[in-house]
């Protein structure tokens, strides 16, 4: 190529050039190299196409300088929010800290939440300025970071406010059942002591005034009801204490009556108290339970005797009774039944030991639930011979025996379940397995004999 003058193509547009000389790139435009201070012209297809390039050069840097712009508004605005999402962990973290000092009161502390609520409040509002006037912030990264800790703080501060109010709740709750316990306390001691009274003297209450020429057999029927209540109040005892010291309930009702079914799992308890009753009114057709042999004279033996001796015991506390007379008629009695009823191995079991058993036997009766429950109702029992003894003729007692059927006149089932089977007929009848509580004859009246019926044909053992 000659050289020649710098001159300026009059095929360029004017687009071309004024972004040539915007970008002052109008020499490498024009395609022409400064040489020895001369410069040289291109033809005007190389031209053509450096025009072109040079407007794909800058529609592409237009694009970039878009899409940062687009980059900067979306971090502005999760910047935004995230400072939104902290102020709003930070009212919540304050108003649970309002919430917090109402209960117990601390105006202190209200007036403190209630500050720092209105704070983040504003805070909030001027955000809301922020966004609607487009004024981003000009460090997001920093402020992002930021804004997170605030909010994990505040979740921190609400989880905290909240610890201790559940901490409040539970000593709330703790001095409630401090409280319901103590009360609970309270009312056992109340019902122990009423039942104490109950067993020391319940409707026996009613004989204060009782004299030998007014006497009954509902009186007698009176005192039978007590000393059975008595009886079921040891035998609940002594099951307790069979399931303390893992006795086979199954095996040891099984052992005391063989080959019986029984209509409910819980009728078991019917055997123990058969057996109590078995043991504790063996020898009551027998003055004294024969307990004093040869020694007793005839004088002893009339009703007026029985009468005076059942008067005397029937409204004193046994154990006072027992520790002043440990050789009295009634103590022997307790004693012996005593050592009758509770077999070594059961004492054993029941307590580790024998002691009570030794302190039984040489005329002293221990202070302990087991053996107070059981010598109140070695007193009822013995109250309830005494009185069978002041009638003339004197009561008389009686059972029935395994098999036989059921007669209202003189037996009384102690399970209901026995008559509400759909399928009993005559040949299937429950018939009597054992007698729970002897049944007692005055003179023409007939003092019913508890029994357990059971249909041994049909019925399959529990």
């Amino acid at each position: 190529m000659e050289a020649v003058k710098p001159a300026v193509t009059p095929s360029k547009s004017r687009w071309v050039r004024t972004l040539s000389k915007v970008l002052h790139l109008h020499t490498a435009a024009a395609g022409i190299v400064p040489d020895d201070g001369v410069q040289k012209v291109k033809p005007k297809e190389t031209e053509e196409w450096n025009d072109s390039k040079t407007a794909k050069r800058l529609s592409q840097k237009f694009d970039r300088l878009h899409d940062d712009e687009e980059l900067e508004r979306k971090v502005a605005s999760e910047v935004l929010v995230a400072k939104i999402f902290a102020t709003v962990s930070a009212i919540k973290a304050g108003y649970a800290q309002l919430q917090h000092s109402q209960s117990p009161y601390d105006a202190e502390g209200i007036q403190a939440a209630d500050r720092l609520i209105i704070s983040y409040l504003k805070k909030l509002s001027e955000l809301k300025q922020c966004f609607l006037k487009k004024q981003y912030d000009p460090s997001p990264e920093r402020s992002m970071i930021l804004a997170e800790i605030q909010e994990q703080k505040s979740i921190s501060k609400t989880f905290e406010v909240m610890g201790k109010k559940l901490e409040s709740q539970l000593k709330l709750k703790e001095s409630e059942i401090i409280f319901l316990r103590e009360k609970l306390d309270e009312c056992n001691k109340q019902n122990k002591l009423l039942d104490k009274r109950l067993n020391q003297s319940g409707q026996l209450s009613v004989l204060d005034n009782l004299h030998l020429s007014g006497l009954n057999p509902s009186h007698f029927i009176t005192v039978l009801r007590q000393t059975v209540k008595s009886v079921r109040s040891f035998v609940r005892l002594m099951i307790d204490e069979m399931k303390s010291a893992d006795w086979d309930i199954n095996a040891a009702a099984s052992s005391i009556e063989r080959g019986v079914v029984y209509w409910k799992a819980d009728d078991k308890c019917y055997a123990f108290e058969s057996f109590i009753c078995r043991e504790m009114f063996k020898g009551f057709h027998l003055p004294y339970f024969s307990l004093l042999g040869n020694s007793a004279s005839e004088g002893k033996k009339l009703p007026q005797v029985f009468f005076e001796r059942f008067k005397e015991l029937k409204s004193v506390n046994v154990k006072e009774y027992l520790a002043k007379k440990p050789k009295s008629a009634f103590a022997k009695f307790c004693r012996t039944k005593y050592l009758q009823v509770i077999h070594p191995k059961m004492e054993s079991s029941f307590f580790g030991n024998l002691s009570i058993r030794d302190t039984v036997s040489s005329h002293q009766f221990p202070d302990t639930a087991f053996v107070t429950l059981f010598a109140e109702m070695a007193k009822r029992v013995w109250l309830l011979h005494c009185l069978a003894f002041a009638f003339e003729p004197e009561a008389s007692i009686f059972q029935i025996s395994k098999g036989c059927r059921f007669s209202e006149v003189y037996t009384e089932s102690v399970s209901e379940e026995a008559f509400l089977s759909s399928d009993i007929t005559t040949e299937s009848e429950p018939r009597v397995s054992f007698t729970v509580v002897p049944g007692f004859r005055i003179g023409k009246t007939v003092i019913q004999c508890q029994v357990y019926l059971s249909q041994l044909k049909n019925k399959v053992t529990s």
